[in-house]
């Protein structure tokens, strides 16, 4: 959901409403384009890839993504976010519930997230994607990332809290959330604990790019995230990433409220798995590639804190209703069963992975 207590943390302490904290960010949902074995970050060219995503954005999202011969503004026909000038793409690891009494899985659906307003996002399915310059200090400018530029937060490999990033966390809704993501009531791990409004996955990149590279080998080295380990960054950078990029977040709400069985969280177990096997949470991660058309992204963030511009509405940036961007859809390139439709089971993870718990 919003931040409701967002203006309450010390986070924004110079901050007297949470209208003044919307102020620092754009927000916005997109809708799913296509729920398929495919990363062309990490596994380029693979087909299937190792395990299931769901990605949103622009509709040119395809095995490869080779900067050298793909486009997204030029190339996307549509964009399953609501800023009609973003055809960059985003992508996270599906999340499914393992049945303890047969052992089949369910993938758990994405639903809409809050709204400032009270509402809810315009989305079916998907993610919401923010762009938030810094939170603190004095130079509040940041600079838009280039054509090609992709990066990846977290790491799949990780079963324990030990080698995670602060800004990759897990919110039970409804059972004692707190305020700004990633605080001291969220986990990296799954919530062992029934959640009665869903989970929210959070995922924050780093602020801070190298001013040369647009990848890396690891697709993280060229960024990095602001000094002093905080999720949410100032306007601080280190020497060896001294350009203040916006810092890219995601929020993922799994509606998880069909598994709420008691018996499914005894003696601290919990039924969720994600697509790569990983049946703690600490190995969440999310993929990033840029597609903004022009200078729009430019406009947004040099418009947050003038021209009426925080949060959902920005007149600085083109906007599509909601139902255009939950058209825009994409049949899959790797074509299987990954559990998309209504009440479907399957008897393994897609591609046979195998669930780890350590």
């Amino acid at each position: 959901m919003f931040w409701k207590s967002l203006a309450a943390v010390a986070l924004l302490a110079r901050d007297a409403s949470a209208q003044n904290a919307g102020g620092s960010f754009i927000r916005f949902g997109c809708s799913q384009l296509v729920v398929e074995r495919v990363d062309p970050l990490v596994n380029p060219g693979m087909s299937p890839s190792t395990h299931t995503h769901q990605i949103v954005g622009g509709s040119s999202f395809n095995i490869t993504m080779d900067p050298s011969t793909i486009d997204p503004p030029t190339q996307s026909k549509c964009t399953s976010c609501t800023f009609s000038e973003d055809f960059s793409n985003y992508w996270t690891a599906s999340l499914y519930f393992k049945s303890p009494e047969n052992g089949t899985y369910r993938r758990v659906p994405q639903m809409a997230n809050g709204r400032l307003d009270g509402g809810h996002l315009e989305q079916d399915g998907g993610l919401t994607v923010y762009y938030m310059r810094p939170f603190s200090g004095s130079n509040m400018k940041t600079t838009q990332f280039k054509p090609g530029f992709r990066m990846l937060a977290g790491d799949p490999t990780l079963r324990s809290k030990t080698g995670t990033s602060p800004g990759i966390c897990h919110r039970c809704m409804g059972n004692g959330e707190g305020g700004a993501p990633c605080d001291s009531k969220d986990s990296s791990a799954f919530p062992a604990k029934i959640c009665p409004n869903g989970i929210r996955a959070t995922i924050i990149f780093p602020s801070c790019w190298d001013g040369k590279n647009l990848d890396s080998p690891d697709h993280k080295s060229h960024v990095a995230y602001a000094p002093g380990g905080a999720a949410l960054a100032g306007d601080k950078c280190p020497s060896t990433h001294p350009v203040r990029i916006p810092q890219v977040m995601y929020e993922v709400m799994f509606d998880t409220r069909p598994f709420n069985n008691p018996d499914y969280f005894k003696n601290g177990k919990q039924p969720l798995v994600y697509s790569f096997g990983d049946a703690t949470g600490h190995g969440q991660h999310g993929d990033y590639l840029f597609g903004w058309k022009g200078d729009a992204l430019q406009r947004g963030m040099d418009a947050l804190g003038t021209k009426n511009c925080a949060s959902e509405s920005c007149p600085a940036l083109k906007s599509q209703p909601g139902p255009d961007a939950i058209a825009c859809t994409k049949a899959q390139q790797a074509k299987e069963d990954v559990g998309t439709t209504t009440c479907m089971w399957l008897k393994e993870l897609p591609g046979g992975v195998q669930v780890t718990y350590a």
